[in-house]
């Protein structure tokens, strides 16, 4: 893979599956790098596999497709080029999509009523005269804002404080095909200084819930809780009371009087709502009525992570998608009780499930394709999509394979080594995850492979404070982070390089967030490495509480508050004494790990005459490298196999060093099972 190839990357999104179970519907986006955009379409397929999938809309970016539950719409989120995505309705027996909603910030995911007439879903509301909703105020000639709270803006967005997200609902006319009918406006149906997210709808219709936090010094914890309301807003209340982060309640539509709730929650985050270092996410219940979430699956080993989506129920089952080792298993959950059933296992990322008619619809990843949908039904399983063929067509993908090492204590180390075509040795990339708690895995990861291609064997692993390991290896590095996961690294590294196929002798180390922290930590520790790359680092834990987004949680909760510790831990704390040539990547914008927190780095090391250069990306947060303008994430891969073509040069990579700024290097089938793998 290189640069160039992103453009041949197409991700699908998680799938809606007909009533009748016939066809799945999806969202498949895509880099269009000649227009600097990303452009996303539904596609519809049969889930018998009698006909290859095909596109249902041809809009700038259309996404969230739900079938309405009697199958006759089909509701999605659509955005024109430059807009915000508005609700659009789509008639399943032919016809042209209706645009229902015009929010100035755009509009949540829509979910279906069981009557199929309204739609409920989530909408920020800004404040008069702020966000371009009084002509001719521009940002800059705003009122100040007034903060009184510890939570008041997040990476990717900006303020909140200013423009909260509350529930919406909307009623649809009998006749809502003819476009010569006028659509009511939407209800708001909740208010407040309050962000409300995650709607859902009671069977009979006659409630809805969401998660919000209410309670009193919400800014000051991460506790969220399931809150009912009926439709029109009246009688609020509040479902669960507990220390629990819950996300995603939903109901079994079997069940008319909705007498039990299901949702995705982190049941205990301790007596202060702070404890969420390695707290895995877990499928729990709870009484409608009211009290506390009680798990489904064991929280020491069940995760599931942070972007699981909604939990699916039907046909008294749970369905979820649960990290382990390194994979992203489909279960099958029985709500009456007994043992899980994984309908998906082995060298696999789920990253969405749909279920309808008796058929599951999972959206499967592995390590040369971004996503394909499988359907699922009892003893069978098959394959529906190609959307990886693209990237597969163009012989530079290659394949992962696992390797355990161990730890100084004799602790496991499990990871991944991908390797060049070619005789070695190959020199080295040791590339570091962020979070920490998440995990590399089974799944096509852009950068590695361009990495591969131009020369490079690529050693990814998921040291102590990683998620997919059980709680326990998650919450090793609480207070003690630059530790035991430390050591983790360098013994995966160290045992990979005895391998004949890596040169030990050309090493290089990179990571982004948590491991861009580690880099900096490490090359602050060893003069092993020929060069590092240290991008959107979490570099000062004390300059980090204040400016961050996370601030005031997150390095106590890593680090503890102990002075001597957390210097002891912090990566910049050691900056003096690099020498490792570094380039430090960050954008302009990043709220999470701010730009002081590179710029600080670089100017140390500047200072002190360490080759070392700053690239900075204009207009850009945190998430650059995964949804960065196009052009940006392939400028990205331009300069760092730049960077490493000078320290680190291959015969795939020599001519990169040469390259002025942002120039790219000259350009250069499915699998063998049911999966496409």
């Amino acid at each position: 893979m290189r640069p160039d190839d992103l453009a041949h990357l197409r991700t699908p999104g998680v799938a809606t599956v007909s009533p009748d179970g016939s066809t799945a519907v999806v969202a498949v986006s895509r880099l269009d790098l000649e227009a600097d955009h990303y452009r996303s379409q539904l596609w519809a397929v049969p889930t018998d596999a009698s006909a290859p999938a095909r596109p249902l809309t041809h809009g700038h970016r259309d996404s969230a497709p739900v079938f309405s539950p009697d199958g006759r719409w089909l509701a999605f989120l659509g955005a024109e080029s430059g807009g915000t995505p508005q609700l659009h309705l789509l008639p399943t027996g032919g016809g042209e999509a209706r645009r229902l909603t015009d929010h100035p910030l755009g509009a949540g995911a829509p979910v279906w009523g069981p009557d199929s007439r309204r739609i409920a879903y989530t909408a920020r509301v800004p404040e008069p005269g702020r966000y371009g909703t009084e002509d001719g105020v521009g940002p800059e000639a705003e009122e100040p804002r007034l903060i009184t709270t510890l939570q008041y803006r997040a990476d990717d967005l900006g303020f909140t404080v200013d423009r909260r997200r509350h529930v919406f609902v909307l009623d649809l006319p009998e006749d809502v095909a003819d476009d010569a009918v006028p659509v009511a406006e939407p209800v708001q149906v909740t208010t407040g200084d309050h962000d409300d997210s995650d709607v859902a709808w009671h069977p009979a219709g006659t409630e809805l819930v969401f998660v919000s936090a209410r309670h009193p010094r919400a800014d000051r914890d991460l506790v969220t809780d399931v809150y009912a309301c009926r439709p029109d807003g009246s009688h609020l209340r509040r479902v669960t009371e507990s220390r629990s982060a819950c996300a995603a309640p939903t109901y079994d539509p079997g069940d008319l009087e909705g007498r039990t709730l299901y949702l995705a929650a982190q049941p205990d985050l301790g007596p202060d709502g702070l404890d969420f270092v390695g707290r895995n996410t877990t499928l729990c219940r709870v009484e409608a009525a009211g009290g506390h979430p009680q798990p489904l699956l064991d929280p020491e080993r069940h995760d599931l992570g942070h972007d699981f989506g909604r939990v699916a129920i039907a046909d008294g089952d749970a369905f979820v998608a649960v990290q382990r080792q390194g994979a992203v298993e489909l279960l099958r959950v029985p709500l009456a009780g007994g043992e899980p059933e994984a309908l998906v296992d082995g060298p696999y990322t789920t990253t969405g499930i749909g279920v309808g008619g008796g058929v599951v619809v999972g959206t499967v990843a592995h390590d040369r394709s971004a996503g394909e949908l499988v359907a699922i039904t009892p003893g069978r399983r098959r394959l529906l999509t190609g959307f990886g063929a693209p990237l597969q067509t163009t012989g530079r993908l290659h394949r992962m394979r696992e390797k355990t090492a161990t730890a100084p204590d004799g602790y496991p180390v499990h990871g991944w080594i991908t390797v060049p075509d070619g005789p070695g040795p190959h020199p080295v990339l040791l590339t570091v995850h962020g979070g920490p708690f998440s995990q590399y895995g089974w799944t096509l990861f852009d950068e590695t492979q361009a990495y591969v291609t131009a020369g490079y064997a690529v050693l990814q692993c998921n040291p102590r404070g990683s998620s997919g390991y059980g709680q326990e290896h998650g919450r090793a590095v609480k207070e003690r982070m630059g530790e035991l996961d430390a050591d983790d690294v360098l013994a995966f590294l160290d045992e990979a390089l005895q391998e004949p196929e890596l040169d030990d002798a050309r090493v290089g180390i990179m990571g982004g967030s948590y491991g861009g922290y580690m880099t900096t930590l490490l090359v602050g520790r060893t003069q092993r490495f020929a060069a590092a790359i240290s991008e959107r680092a979490f570099n000062d834990p004390v300059s980090f509480v204040g400016s961050s987004d996370i601030g005031f949680f997150f390095a106590d909760q890593y680090l503890g508050t102990d002075p001597e510790r957390v210097a002891a831990q912090s990566a910049m704390a050691g900056a003096h004494r690099i020498t490792t040539p570094t380039l430090v990547i960050h954008s302009e914008e990043d709220w999470r790990c701010p730009l002081e927190q590179g710029t600080r780095l670089f100017v140390e090391l500047k200072r002190r005459g360490v080759h070392t250069e700053l690239l900075l990306f204009p207009g850009e947060g945190h998430e650059l490298s995964r949804s960065g303008r196009p052009k940006h994430r392939r400028a990205r891969l331009d300069h760092v196999l730049r960077w490493w073509a000078r320290w680190l040069p291959t015969p795939q990579n020599t001519s990169a060093a040469a390259l002025p700024a942002g120039a790219a290097p000259e350009r250069a089938a499915p699998g063998e099972d049911d999966l496409g793998a």
